[in-house]
């Protein structure tokens, strides 16, 4: 396959994760969250964002971070016409990933046990499917697209 896709890199603990940059909406500071009862751990709660209260998933919970620290930005994304949050530790910027190379790179929620799937795609099948379009970035890789596009 040829081509190429634009990915938002963020920093998820020690993992570096691709979001195709057209599910973000726009990326921010975190925001007052409050807290929902009856949520699975990796759903914060709901924060008001351009004045709707929109779903907080803690990236690092998702992915079973045995003690996740403080989200440091929060990345809104597109899921149909709905918006979601997805909190990380740092945005990394904007990189263009040639597809084949992406492609091989494993899935985001790969990372995740099979119970925090199951209960993403309970809450919402839409935010399961653009969590799934997301990819781990290897070490490796993560230092060739610095070396091509320095910050």
């Amino acid at each position: 396959m040829t081509g190429s896709a634009v990915c938002l890199l963020s920093r998820v603990g020690s993992r570096t994760c691709a979001v195709p940059v057209e599910l973000v909406f726009e990326t921010m500071r975190p925001l007052p969250i409050e807290p929902l009862a009856g949520m699975p751990s990796f759903v914060l709660g709901l924060s008001v964002v351009r004045g709707t209260p929109v779903p907080v998933i803690d990236a690092a919970r998702m992915l079973g971070a045995p003690d996740p620290t403080p989200p440091g930005r929060f990345i809104s994304m597109r899921i149909g016409a709905r918006v979601a949050v997805l909190a990380v530790g740092a945005v990394l910027g904007v990189r263009t990933i040639p597809l084949d190379s992406l492609e091989k790179l494993p899935p985001l929620m790969g990372e995740a046990s099979a119970d925090v799937v199951e209960a993403v795609g309970t809450l919402d099948s839409g935010l399961l499917l653009v969590l799934s379009s997301g990819r781990m970035v290897p070490p490796g890789v993560w230092a060739a697209l610095q070396a091509e596009h320095p910050s």
